[in-house]
């Protein structure tokens, strides 16, 4: 699928949290972003930048705030999902059939777009351009699914370099056999949630 039929699968599929996320999907709308699809969630973004994504779990849906750290949350609404690791994204969870606070929402929505557009970011560790750390990363579907089921492995991994992420959904993609990527895939969540790249699997960083 390409990444409109994955958004409208996203919105139009059968789930607790339709309505709320088509709700959700509505004021994003109405603010000054693009609409695109990444890591497996409706992404919303400013002059390319990523902003923030709309998420639905087992337990929550909900809105990831790319730099959330810089929202003044007058709420207090905002969580850091991994103390300790994850510097600038920050999460907003509703739960099932929660009244959204729909004013409330396009107020973080709008402050989220303006310190973009002012540049405020927890700057990463800088790539050259040009090199293939640009590109998209590839997913493998094992991986994907893995994401799905956990938000924590979730926030983990879209805190990562994307040549880290490529390294790993290139070290699943390698195994031929499904039972060669399902043990991959447990020796690589631990390292994913410690924020390291696949290197350390054999005691790189």
């Amino acid at each position: 699928m390409n990444k409109q039929e994955k958004i409208q699968q996203f919105f139009t599929e059968e789930s607790i949290w339709k309505d709320q996320v088509n709700q959700l999907r509505e004021l994003a709308l109405t603010t000054d972003v693009e609409e695109t699809y990444k890591w497996m969630f409706p992404t919303y973004t400013v002059g390319g930048k990523n902003v923030f994504s709309l998420a639905k779990f087992k337990d929550w849906c909900g809105i990831w705030f790319f730099q959330g750290v810089f929202l003044s949350d007058p709420l207090k609404v905002l969580i850091n999902a991994q103390e300790g690791k994850t510097q600038a994204m920050r999460h907003w969870k509703f739960a099932n059939h929660d009244p959204l606070p729909r004013e409330q929402i396009v107020t973080y929505l709008q402050e989220a777009i303006q310190n973009q557009k002012d540049g405020k970011r927890v700057k990463p560790v800088k790539r050259k351009k040009g090199t293939s750390t640009d590109k998209p990363v590839i997913m493998p579907t094992l991986l994907v699914r893995a994401l799905e089921q956990d938000v924590n492995l979730a926030t983990a991994f879209q805190g990562l370099s994307n040549a880290r992420q490529r390294g790993y959904a290139k070290y699943l993609s390698e195994a031929k056999q499904q039972a060669t990527q399902e043990k991959r895939l447990e020796k690589i969540i631990p390292i994913i949630l410690e924020g390291k790249s696949v290197a350390a699997l054999w005691g790189g960083k």
